[in-house]
């Protein structure tokens, strides 16, 4: 049989989609997220409710916007609020899942994405929280997607942007943060990573078709926990690299 071509970005898209349940709740943000749960949508969860920062709630991804406040965010939506209604709703608890992106990562799910070296003489000064510290904090489970590599995946932030477990067990709550709440899993072009329950530090679940778990830590910074066993996530099948060509990102928005 010959093997399915697909480029990493297909395949982040395809490994995210599938980690949204139907009838949940979703933050989703631009970019990969979105066409996740366009594709989540298409494929095994119609009852997907997607919930953007800009105030769309559960609309039909018949179109991919092209940002969290375009016109298609509110597409046959059940509401349609604004930027304060959303984030108050993650604060009452009722968005179950959150999709974030950050420049560097630390074993609790710690999220940078304001700066890169000293705060006051920044190296890089990157684009800062929008609503990503909101999500972070305030949904039931954070599911952060990024690429991974060594400069990404730091023993420590230079700056945290989300908070994930801070210093480790405990640290959400001394912080004041809802308790039972952050990062859930971490998806990258390698593996899939979680958080240990007890220790709360990163530990590697599964890795991507074709790549070794030495792979993995050679392009992670710090030690990571390893499950056991870990498992090799399965490639994007012919159906769904279909749907993300042919419906989701007809127009390569993204891919």
């Amino acid at each position: 049989m010959t093997a399915i071509e697909y480029n990493p970005t297909e395949l982040l898209i395809c490994t995210a989609a599938r980690m949204m349940p139907d009838k949940t709740t979703a933050f989703i943000g631009t970019g990969i997220p979105l066409l996740a749960a366009a594709l989540a949508q298409r494929m095994h969860a119609p009852n997907l409710v997607p919930i953007f920062e800009f105030g769309g709630t559960g609309a039909i991804l018949e179109r991919i916007p092209i940002a969290v406040g375009e016109e298609n965010t509110f597409h046959r939506a059940v509401a349609a609020s604004g930027i304060c209604d959303i984030v108050e709703t993650a604060q009452r608890g009722f968005i179950e899942f959150g999709f974030l992106g950050g420049a560097q990562i630390d074993r609790y799910g710690n999220l940078n994405s304001t700066v890169i070296g000293d705060y006051h003489h920044p190296k890089v000064r990157l684009p800062g929280s929008g609503g990503a510290n909101d999500v972070g904090s305030h949904c039931w489970k954070t599911i952060i997607i990024m690429r991974h590599d060594r400069r990404r995946f730091v023993e420590k932030v230079d700056f945290i942007t989300t908070p994930g477990y801070l210093d480790g067990p405990g640290g959400r709550e001394r912080a004041g943060l809802p308790p039972n709440t952050g990062p859930y899993r971490v998806v990258t072009q390698l593996a899939v990573l979680g958080f240990h329950p007890e220790t709360k530090a990163m530990m590697l679940l599964a890795t991507q078709p074709g790549v070794t778990v030495a792979q993995v830590i050679a392009e992670t910074s710090f030690e990571l926990l390893l499950a056991d066993p870990i498992e090799e996530n399965p490639p994007p099948t012919a159906e769904e690299l279909r749907i993300l060509r042919e419906e989701v990102d007809k127009e390569r928005f993204y891919i």
